[in-house]
């Protein structure tokens, strides 16, 4: 399953249909301390936009939910439901991804079906409550590594406070795609075409070199 390079990840339906209209083919909605009917509601609202966009649906840690409003797929957490309950309960088709802040973490999610792995932080977040060690490209260098060596070929995105600037040293680490949330929110219209200009350039550059 091919994995879009950026993802937005945003609390706010009409953000993501800024941010579709400004060229994102991938949302997650992550939603905290909602009532189900409100998380539910938020979900239709933003898969109505996505619909419209042709862009793709996440929901974070909702398994339920995401299956019951038809989304594309779902993020789960390092404590939320594991990827291959997940799987049992979704089918082959949807999307699934899972947090991974170590090799171990990784291998776990590869054995279990899923279909990218969202690694971080990259650096401090205020938009995680409980943040795992940050990684810094050190980190990324030594995992993806690890996991090349292993024959590991999950999909890994960076995660976790990044900004445009970091984009190129980050994907010369062989992550196969980024997720924002901050760095975008601020100017939406702005900063998608920026990000995904910063993707291409790089690998194109890439592509070039070889």
């Amino acid at each position: 399953m091919t994995i879009p390079p950026l993802q937005y990840i945003t609390t706010r339906p009409d953000q993501a249909e800024a941010a579709c209209r400004a060229g994102i083919d991938w949302v997650q909605l992550r939603v905290k301390d909602r009532s189900y009917a409100d998380w539910k509601a938020l979900a239709l609202e933003t898969l109505a936009v996505c619909r419209q966009y042709n862009a793709r649906l996440i929901i974070n840690d909702n398994v339920a939910l995401a299956g019951e409003v038809g989304a594309d797929g779902v993020h789960v957490g390092l404590t939320d439901m594991p990827v291959a309950e997940a799987r049992r309960m979704l089918g082959p088709a949807v999307l699934i991804g899972g947090t991974a802040n170590t090799l171990d973490h990784i291998r776990l999610h590869h054995d279990a079906g899923a279909d990218y792995v969202g690694l971080g932080p990259f650096r401090f977040t205020s938009t995680k409550e409980k943040l795992s060690p940050i990684l810094g490209l050190d980190g990324y260098r030594q995992l993806l590594t690890a996991c090349r060596r292993d024959g590991i070929l999950l999909p890994v995105v960076a995660i976790g406070g990044i900004t445009l600037a970091d984009v190129p040293a980050i994907l010369q680490q062989g992550v196969s795609g980024i997720a924002v949330s901050q760095a975008i929110s601020g100017d939406i219209a702005t900063q998608v075409p920026a990000f995904r200009d910063a993707i291409g350039s790089v690998w194109l550059s890439s592509t070039v070199d070889n």
